[in-house]
């Protein structure tokens, strides 16, 4: 049972939550481009500039440790200034990283490229508050929906990253310092975008409102604790495999631009869903579509284990996004619905602290797996996706264990 739901705005406000709707899935999919870009050169560039082929896949793990590590303050100066306050500290985060991603590639200083991956991350960390800001000004029954629509944002950047990776990563005598470039122009359309954005700023709590629960009781909630657990397996996953696709797809034989098109394909399926997972979520709840996004991803794992042909990687990885887009969407739907006004705060930013903590580990040993984990790539690869197994299994427990406590709670009323 749920306590404390979020009161949410009466459906007559949603034509607002649909105008920041559409902003927001602007910013998904120009803003949001720069991630597929940077996930397909980083694990390269870092390749080419680690001295050690085990810490080709570490600027990667930076990006997602900034982002964990700047999930909660972000998420708390977004409840004391708004949503706008953070995107543009997301925005002027994602150019610093491209600037310094860009030197490190002209000097060939691996410290400083990871310095910009590192600043990447507190881009990467306000961009997982798009779908939170969707939810800010929507009713019930539209708050499915304003998430997965915001999330399909993704589509265009699916289509615009991996394209502009193709132009930019031989532009120059340096590999890929036009897409490093490019980035920054993309963050700077932030600037523009942002204050198109119609989301109040969370009043200020009298002395005698109430707190709300503390970190802990919010994680004691079964429906909360859930949520993060799927959530975090979902995103973990999902950067395990992807991390390690482009060092795989060139390990095995094929070209670079065979890499950026499995991520194409990839984060084309991690979002192409999202125009019908909420009503999927509406209409069949929200533990069916988490359950049946955490099967999709086993059955990428097991299509990867099948061989490393170039359909497999594109099978598996397609896979492994229609997989997170229900996993992950479906763990956002909840939580949202699980947790008070006064502890949005707390709780969205303890949520990504946990996610993209999981993400991190699952980044930094995506390297570690994929390059050092037998002599050849597709001992590594294999390696990689065996290690799915552990988490999937935890992840699928704690689901089953809230249905059947949910059904025990039902029959006892």
């Amino acid at each position: 049972m749920v306590s404390n739901p979020a009161p949410t705005a009466p459906a007559s406000d949603d034509r607002r939550a649909k105008r920041n709707v559409v902003i927001l899935v602007i910013a998904q999919a120009f803003l949001g481009a720069q991630m597929p870009m940077i996930f397909t050169a980083g694990g390269l560039a870092g390749q080419s500039l680690a001295s050690n082929p085990c810490l080709a896949t570490l600027p990667i793990s930076l990006i997602v440790l900034g982002s964990m590590l700047t999930a909660t303050p972000l998420s708390a100066a977004m409840q004391r200034f708004g949503r706008r306050a953070g995107f543009f500290i997301g925005a002027t985060g994602g150019i610093l990283g491209g600037v310094l991603g860009a030197v490190g590639l002209y000097l060939g200083s691996f410290p400083v490229f990871l310095l910009g991956s590192l600043f990447t991350g507190v881009y990467m960390s306000a961009h997982g508050f798009y779908r939170f800001a969707a939810t800010d000004t929507a009713s019930d029954a539209y708050r499915p929906k304003a998430i997965s629509y915001v999330m399909a944002g993704g589509l265009l950047s699916a289509m615009i990253g991996p394209q502009i990776f193709k132009f930019t990563a031989d532009a120059y005598v340096i590999p890929f310092l036009g897409t490093y470039l490019a980035v920054i122009a993309v963050n700077v359309l932030g600037f523009l975008l942002f204050p198109l954005l119609d989301i109040p700023r969370p009043a200020p709590e009298a002395e005698d409102a109430p707190k709300g629960r503390s970190r802990w009781e919010l994680l004691k909630t079964p429906r909360i604790a859930v949520a993060v657990i799927v959530g975090t397996v979902s995103y973990a996953l999902m950067n395990l495999v992807m991390t390690s696709t482009p060092l795989a797809v060139v390990g095995c034989g094929f070209e670079k631009g065979d890499a950026a098109d499995v991520v194409t394909g990839h984060v084309l399926a991690m979002y192409a869903p999202s125009f019908f997972t909420g009503h999927l979520i509406t209409r069949f709840g929200v533990e069916r579509i988490m359950g049946l996004g955490l099967l999709i991803l086993t059955g990428a794992g097991v299509v990867a284990l099948q061989g490393v042909e170039l359909e497999n990687f594109f099978v598996a990885l397609v896979l492994l996004g229609i997989g997170w887009n229900f996993g992950f969407i479906g763990a956002t739907s909840m939580l949202a619905g699980s947790h008070a006004p006064s502890e949005r705060g707390r709780m969205q930013g303890l949520n990504d602290l946990i996610v993209f903590g999981g993400v991190t580990v699952a980044s930094l040993s995506s390297g570690g797996l994929m390059n050092c984990s037998g002599g050849s790539a597709v001992q590594g690869w294999t390696a990689v996706n065996l290690a799915m197994a552990p988490a999937l299994v935890l992840a699928g427990g704690a689901l089953i264990w809230l249905v059947l406590q949910s059904r025990g709670v039902a029959r006892q009323r």
